[in-house]
């Protein structure tokens, strides 16, 4: 078999430090790969990969701001549409845009819908319905528009975590810096809560950073900037908590699932896909509100840390992913 995965290039596969999309792009085709899988990733130039790597550019847009993003963008999936007869089946981690050239070849193409930037978005999902593979990454995260043909749980490579018996004593906040993430709603969870604070992610908002953040930094609230594999590691697995105040229906939460996996249990606001990551009392809490967040805070020594590696092993693994895609690949194919 062999195939084709479309990677985005706003950043390199797999990202540097922030990259969702990239990075489950690079965990399944590594994962395929290591089932003997014929693979070619369609990336980014300077992406890392066992497999063979196919490019356009040498950096992502993020990456080396001179770029245009739509030019490179139509560039980097016509370049694989035009290769498509030499695959067997395309795996599209790139939105929606892949779906207009999908009547054009004859290659099958999958889809992995890692969420709804906009309800206006769904009108292309809806038109290529009848002759697309779409899957999910949490069955919360669907559009009753649109047919499925399974859920698949973003993948983490588990060889990049490591479990943490101990903590110590510090809440973490880790992701982009932006009022859907709830980086405001954790400072004021730890402060209530007389707890120290890291933050750790990609400033996205400047506005947001300057006026919600910033100005609240201090001994017991620490911001230090994004963090690559090492330190996103390290900071994961030796948090008391994480703090998942989010104010938006995610559609799933890696840091999430990654600090599990180190033994961390979350505290998270009972959004999105939030219960389908988090066992209530026994990986983390799900909770409504600021309040309930801090009695969480309170009561996290509850919380059995090889609790919370054992269920993200099971459900969030690479491995796992991977078995999951090549089955939905032989369906489409047979």
């Amino acid at each position: 078999m062999k195939v084709a995965i479309l990677a985005p290039v706003a950043w390199r596969t797999p990202p540097r430090h922030y990259g969702p999309w990239e990075q489950i792009s690079s965990n399944i085709a590594e994962g395929l790969i290591k089932k003997g899988i014929d693979v070619t990733l369609f990336a980014t130039g300077d992406s890392i990969t066992t497999g063979k790597l196919d490019a356009i550019c040498e950096k992502g847009y993020e990456e080396d701001r001179d770029q245009d993003a739509k030019v490179l963008e139509c560039l980097h999936i016509s370049n694989l549409m035009e290769k498509a007869s030499d695959f067997d089946i395309i795996h599209n981690n790139f939105d929606f845009l892949p779906l207009t050239y999908s009547r054009l070849i004859k290659t099958p193409m999958i889809t992995t819908i890692h969420g709804f930037s906009s309800p206006k978005i769904v009108a292309v999902y809806k038109k290529y319905n009848a002759t697309n593979h779409y899957v999910s990454i949490s069955n919360t995260d669907r559009s009753s528009e649109l047919n499925y043909l399974a859920t698949v749980y973003n993948g983490i490579d588990t060889t990049d975590f490591e479990f943490v018996p101990q903590s110590e004593d510090y809440l973490l906040y880790f992701g982009r810096i932006h009022h859907d993430k709830g980086t405001a709603e954790a400072i004021d969870i730890a402060k209530r809560s007389g707890h120290k604070l890291i933050i750790a992610g990609i400033i996205q908002d400047e506005n947001y950073y300057r006026e919600k953040i910033g100005p609240r930094l201090g001994d017991q609230i620490a911001y230090v900037g994004h963090a690559g594999p090492e330190k996103r590691r390290d900071l994961l697995g030796k948090a008391k908590a994480l703090l998942h105040p989010i104010n938006f229906n995610e559609p799933f939460g890696l840091s999430v699932a990654e600090a599990m996996l180190c033994g961390t249990p979350v505290i998270a606001f009972n959004k999105g896909a939030m219960p389908e990551l988090i066992v209530h009392n026994k990986t983390g809490f799900l909770v409504n509100n600021i309040n309930e967040a801090i009695e969480a805070v309170d009561n996290i020594n509850q919380i059995n840390r090889p609790d919370c590696y054992e269920w993200a092993n099971s459900k969030f693994s690479a491995k796992k992913m991977t078995e999951d895609y090549l089955k939905l690949y032989c369906q489409i194919l047979a």
